[in-house]
């Protein structure tokens, strides 16, 4: 009995504090403000064949040659003129490397040689800087010891898994929290320890509610472990516009929603900012339905003729138009800015 207490004793975790006092405070730095911190598990989700894939392939290309992600598409007289119209247009802006970084990608669903290198490569990407590990004699899953190892090899500043369900393991159920908090405890604690950022992608459920806090993955714990959470979905009435939006940050503001174009003649296309939320996106006609709106009222405002844009701008809000939505259908419809005088004209081309 008394080895017993001994022994019971013996396994008792020795008591430890922690003095905030003595915390020093951090600074997180980013890959892709406010989208991807680094140190950090983000998770993006999405219906298949959305463009998840596709736009994180678009960001390791960046990474691998040192480059911003998103960049300003305006020519200098474009800005001139918005600083003339007193628009202020936000810059999408990131902290990332500017050395080229090394990016492990793990996919659990295509073909290296026939579908993600081809991708790799239309997206300019150093491909000698793509690392993947060989898993064909024994699937990886998110406790694997070579996951930690390839990432001090490497020295990969992003890890990517896509899509997380084929990374548990066979004996894990999506719906037991108890067999879901370990191995995203691995993940965070992996991000934090190599200072890499590692992303999680993921398809989401099938739940018709359309909310998006309502299909995410079965169990909460995933999210609940992430310091990030995108969307990526695409607009009903135009499906070659594809959106991320930000449905969790932990460590800075929600982003503004971000669109790109996914064709099969111009390929991807970074648009910008758009101005959509989550479950509006995911509901399928919110969006679709206000870029209409605009586009028509831009139509019939100007079909007789020019006008200012401030004159635009005050009649589309009684509208309930918003000015970034109206700028983007001004955009899509390609519609000139003319300077007469000290004021911006808005026509249609010809």
């Amino acid at each position: 009995m008394e080895n017993k207490k001994a022994e019971w004793k013996r396994s008792e975790p020795e008591l430890k504090l922690i003095n905030m006092e003595s915390v020093k405070v951090e600074q997180i730095e980013w890959l892709l403000y406010p989208f991807i911190p680094f140190g950090k598990v983000t998770i993006i989700q999405g219906d298949p064949g959305e463009g998840k894939t596709t736009m994180v392939l678009q960001i390791i290309a960046k990474l691998t040659r040192g480059e911003p992600i998103l960049l300003n598409k305006k020519s200098q007289k474009e800005a001139q003129q918005d600083s003339e119209e007193n628009l202020k247009q936000e810059v999408l802006s990131q902290d990332n490397p500017i050395q080229p970084v090394n990016v492990i990608y793990q996919t659990a669903e295509d073909g290296l040689g026939d579908t993600i290198k081809p991708r790799l490569l239309a997206a300019g990407a150093d491909c000698s800087r793509v690392l993947v590990i060989d898993d064909r004699e024994q699937p990886l899953t998110m406790l694997d010891v070579r996951l930690e190892e390839a990432i001090m090899q490497t020295k990969a500043r992003m890890v990517v898994l896509d899509p997380i369900q084929g990374f548990l393991g066979t004996d894990v159920d999506m719906h037991r929290a108890n067999e879901i908090r370990p191995l995203m405890k691995r993940m965070a604690v992996l991000a934090e320890k190599y200072h890499c950022a590692i992303i999680l992608i993921g398809h989401m459920n099938k739940n018709s509610n359309g909310k998006s806090s309502y299909r995410g993955f079965r169990s909460i714990d995933f999210q609940a472990a992430a310091r990030s959470v995108l969307i990526v979905g695409r607009l009903k009435d135009e499906p070659e516009t594809r959106v991320m939006c930000h449905v969790k940050s932990s460590l800075a503001p929600e982003g503004k929603s971000v669109a790109f174009r996914l064709g099969k003649e111009t390929g991807f296309q970074w648009i910008g900012e758009y101005d959509i939320s989550a479950d509006d996106l995911l509901s399928g006609d919110a969006r679709g339905q206000k870029s209409r709106i605009a586009k028509e009222f831009l139509l019939d405002i100007l079909a007789d003729g020019g006008m200012a844009q401030k004159k635009i701008e005050e009649e589309a809000s009684k509208q309930g138009i918003k000015k970034k939505t109206l700028r983007n259908a001004k955009q899509e419809l390609e519609i000139d800015s003319v300077k007469r005088g000290n004021q911006w004209f808005w026509i249609l081309s010809e």
